[in-house]
């Protein structure tokens, strides 16, 4: 099918991609080799759209391969199998490629110059999607519009985006990473309100068609 060969052929393109480190748009350039991690294919109905590899699946070359996928998967209701099945679940972080450490340890920022060359393109290799999981602020400001009250407000509203006239429909989320402990612990509506709902519609999502 023509989308799905031009989603693998943008794919390639990107894996090929060395501009973050060769001709940086910001800052300095990308302190290791790149190794974009993208998952998808053109009959996926389900985008999990991210911030940005971790150091872990940087050195797996498979997205989500570390704690953070492991509570992402549970979120979602999904075993490995499932969550790595390309022709269902679609992968797409802001920035293809681990960005780094920062000076406290964290993972920097994702790549600006990614998201700018390669996000619409890769987008538009999906044709078939449903539903897009819109993971932390930076992937939010970038399909919602950036916002001026922050994560916490943007994912409360869950349900007023999910419901909104868009297709594909797009429902918010924290990073599941296990720094954030602390902010589930501090929101349980998240677990009590919107898991339930996450997890029905994941599985409408994967359900064959």
């Amino acid at each position: 099918m023509l989308s799905e060969t031009a989603f693998d052929a943008t794919v390639a393109r990107l894996r090929a991609c060395r501009v973050c480190r060769d001709a940086p748009r910001y800052g300095a350039p990308l302190p290791q080799e790149p190794r974009p991690i993208v998952q998808g294919r053109a009959s996926a109905r389900l985008c999990v759209a991210s911030q940005a590899p971790g150091n872990r699946a940087d050195k797996s070359g498979i997205p989500f391969m570390d704690p953070s996928g492991t509570r992402l998967r549970d979120w979602l209701g999904l075993d490995a199998a499932a969550f790595y099945d390309a022709s269902r679940l679609a992968i797409v972080p802001m920035g293809a490629c681990f960005p780094g450490y920062d000076a406290k340890g964290g993972d920097k920022p994702p790549r600006r110059e990614c998201a700018e060359i390669w996000r619409e393109e890769l987008f538009a290799g999906l044709p078939n999607l449903d539903l897009i999981l819109v993971i932390g602020q930076y992937a939010q400001n970038w399909h919602l519009g950036r916002s001026k009250v922050g994560l916490t407000d943007t994912v409360r509203r869950w349900r007023e985006i999910l419901d909104a006239a868009q297709k594909p429909r797009v429902l918010p989320l924290p990073h599941p990473s296990w720094r954030n402990s602390g902010w589930l612990k501090a929101n349980p509506w998240f677990e009590t309100e919107l898991l339930p709902v996450l997890k029905a519609e994941v599985a409408r999502a994967m359900a064959p068609r």
